[in-house]
């Protein structure tokens, strides 16, 4: 019976530790939005997190890890995320909709897309935040990718140009609209963007996409 006591208390402290990390993760989320990528400190964190200095160090002794960490889970909603929402869908031209209309911002205080706005502003100058981006690209291409050549080979599709070219574009046009809508262009919101897109998408695939 103690043993199978240590090992409730054993657990139970892990789960604590674990959910402390995913705390502080949100906490310099929130920092980086308010202070930049450049500009936040460990003090930043601890007071988003309502903790010490101290006791963000002790579970990440490294901030820098810390700000890493924060950045992917912040690119999480615009690849794994999306990628469980299409499991559920068979239609191709469907897919490409909702794949569309899920990488924009919500408007323009969305964290997410704010945060993806700081890491690019400092991608030049950090290598690390630099692969971020080009990983999180390279995968939003690739599934774009799926979704045109499965499209193509299953006649729902025509395409204009290579399913490679046309998904680049789709993710740039992504990247550009929903910067966009979060410099607060009085004419540009996520329904506008989404269209621009789409109307781009139409005759690109040779479907109306009217989903």
């Amino acid at each position: 019976m103690k043993v199978e006591r240590v090992k409730v208390v054993v657990v139970a402290q892990r789960k604590s530790r674990s959910d402390r990390r995913i705390d502080l993760i949100d906490a310099a989320r929130r920092a980086i939005i308010r202070h930049g990528i450049d500009g936040v400190q460990l003090s930043h964190v601890a007071e988003e997190a309502g903790l010490t200095s101290g006791a963000v160090l002790y579970h990440y002794p490294d901030l820098r890890e810390l700000l890493v960490e924060a950045q992917q889970a912040g690119m999480e909603r615009f690849y794994e995320h999306r990628l469980r929402r299409l499991t559920a869908l068979t239609d191709p031209a469907e897919k490409l909709v909702v794949t569309i209309r899920s990488g924009l911002p919500t408007g323009p205080l969305d964290p997410d897309v704010r945060l993806l706005n700081e890491l690019g502003g400092a991608a030049g100058r950090n290598r690390v935040y630099g692969v971020l981006l080009t990983s999180l690209y390279d995968r939003q291409v690739s599934m774009y990718q799926a979704i045109l050549d499965t499209g193509a080979a299953l006649g729902v599709f025509r395409l204009s140009a290579d399913s490679l070219t046309i998904a680049r574009n789709l993710v740039a046009l992504e990247d550009a609209y929903g910067y966009r809508i979060t410099a607060r262009h009085p004419l540009i919101g996520p329904d506008e963007a989404a269209e621009l897109i789409l109307s781009y998408a139409r005759a690109a695939t040779g479907n109306d996409l009217a989903h």
